[in-house]
């Protein structure tokens, strides 16, 4: 062997060694450590402190919780702070449903369902994606589906003028129905009929 190719085989082994090295160090990173939590309800927990942390202002709100023995929704104020945009808007009436009732009405919705996003078109449809886990925690029925669904409708155009319409969607598609009931396939419109009148 010459003496050039042995002074080549010198200069590339530390090469190849520390190719080799780097090499080991990239794959250990990419499958030995742990993966970031992605979770939704990580992301909805994260949403909602960061919607929060944003505003000091409060605002009046108007909630409509469903009462399924009157089959009619109830008004109830809240004081949230309400962010500039309509689509963080939306986002925190629908955290505030999912707190519950502060005068004993049913919820809208089970706690544990999650916001996995919202969007708002120009000619105002709010397109609200639901996680689809927690919707069979509902109560039973066509009446309660249609009060739950309600209760969204109506809050989010009490709360936000642009909002015109709203359709829901389970999990990022369109779903069939609620839970077994309520046609999701359809756009809802504020129906200020299912309100109860206010007490005298």
């Amino acid at each position: 062997m010459s003496r050039r190719a042995k002074i080549l085989i010198l200069l590339i082994l530390p090469v190849l060694a520390l190719g080799t090295l780097y090499l080991r160090t990239l794959v250990r990173r990419g499958f030995l450590a742990p993966a970031a939590p992605a979770e939704p309800a990580v992301r909805a927990r994260l949403s909602q402190a960061a919607l929060e942390s944003g505003n000091t202002a409060t605002q009046s709100a108007v909630l409509y919780f469903p009462s399924y023995a009157e089959g009619k929704l109830h008004a109830e104020s809240r004081s949230l702070a309400l962010a500039s945009s309509d689509t963080d808007r939306i986002r925190e009436v629908l955290l505030a449903l999912l707190r519950g009732s502060s005068e004993g009405h049913d919820a809208a919705l089970p706690a544990s369902t999650e916001v996995r996003g919202v969007f708002l078109t120009a000619d105002g449809t709010a397109y609200l994606d639901l996680s689809g886990a927690n919707l069979a925690e509902l109560e039973p029925g066509i009446e309660s589906e249609t009060l739950a669904v309600y209760s969204l409708v109506d809050s989010l155009a009490a709360n936000i003028p642009a909002v015109k319409r709203v359709k829901i969607l389970v999990q990022g598609q369109e779903a069939e129905t609620l839970d077994g009931h309520v046609d999701l396939t359809n756009f809802f419109e504020p129906d200020p009929n299912r309100i109860a009148a206010a007490a005298p």
